[in-house]
């Protein structure tokens, strides 16, 4: 589904990414951990097309990405500003697919198709500021999900919610990547998280960020936030991926006598 090859990125001539490279199989779910500023959004949007990595390589589906690829969809983290306030949840849901869907009727069906699959099935007339903000990440996630991505890239998408909605939304991308089958790519500064949603973390350096490690998770595929968080094996590959986090950078190699 997805190779990253030798990707580098800075700003400004301060070096955000150096040399990273993944592949993602088809279906999976991916989470992307690090230190602040270690480049992991920079990571996603390459993939996404919204940056132009500076040297490096990435296909989607074997099509090299210049530019957004065909068949993707990001969920951002700040809901407030993604959807459009003056639409209501089902008209925001419905926006992506003019693009590609003439039929008025055939919009509003997916729209609330869509809605339904989040959890939200009475709230399609309902505008953003009468939702909570889980509600309206949830609509978030549905409009990403209106056009039936085979890629979906979600940037710190339950950074901005309570503890509680935050371990409904976790629940629900469950429930949606075994329901859609995507392939997703997760950015998260939580450890708990990345573990309970993944079936692999992939841990990145401090700036410029590279790949640290990259961990299978072999927990059970049907998750429970309570039965799932108490098993001896997410205790022990949360513990490693939060010890991967904290390692401090390696020293700068010293230029010989």
């Amino acid at each position: 589904m997805l190779v990253i090859e030798d990707l580098s990125h800075s700003y400004g001539g301060h070096p955000a990414l150096r040399d990273v490279g993944l592949t993602v199989p088809d279906g999976q779910l991916l989470s992307i951990v690090g230190p602040s500023g270690c480049g992991k959004s920079t990571l996603l949007r390459c993939v996404a097309g919204l940056t132009r990595a500076e040297s490096g390589r990435i296909t989607v589906d074997g099509t090299i990405v210049d530019g957004v690829p065909d068949g993707l969809a990001v969920v951002f983290q700040d809901y407030s500003r993604s959807l459009l306030p003056w639409l209501s949840a089902a008209q925001n849901v419905a926006l992506p697919l003019r693009r590609s869907v003439a039929s008025r009727k055939e919009r509003r069906e997916t729209a609330a198709r869509m809605l339904e699959l989040v959890g939200l099935p009475d709230a399609a007339r309902r505008h953003p500021w009468q939702l909570s903000g889980g509600m309206q990440q949830r609509v978030a996630i549905a409009r990403a999900l209106a056009c039936g991505p085979s890629l979906l890239l979600m940037d710190e998408p339950f950074g901005s919610v309570d503890a509680q909605t935050r371990e409904e939304l976790e629940d629900l991308l469950l429930a949606v990547r075994d329901a859609e089958g995507a392939t997703i790519l997760v950015v998260t500064h939580d450890v708990d998280e990345s573990v309970y949603i993944g079936d692999r973390v992939v841990v990145l350096s401090p700036r410029p960020g590279t790949v640290r490690s990259d961990l299978p998770v072999d927990l059970p595929r049907s998750r429970d936030q309570i039965a799932t968080r108490r098993l001896p094996e997410f205790v022990e590959l949360r513990t490693e991926v939060s010890r991967q986090v904290r390692r401090p950078a390696a020293a700068p190699a010293k230029d010989p006598p």
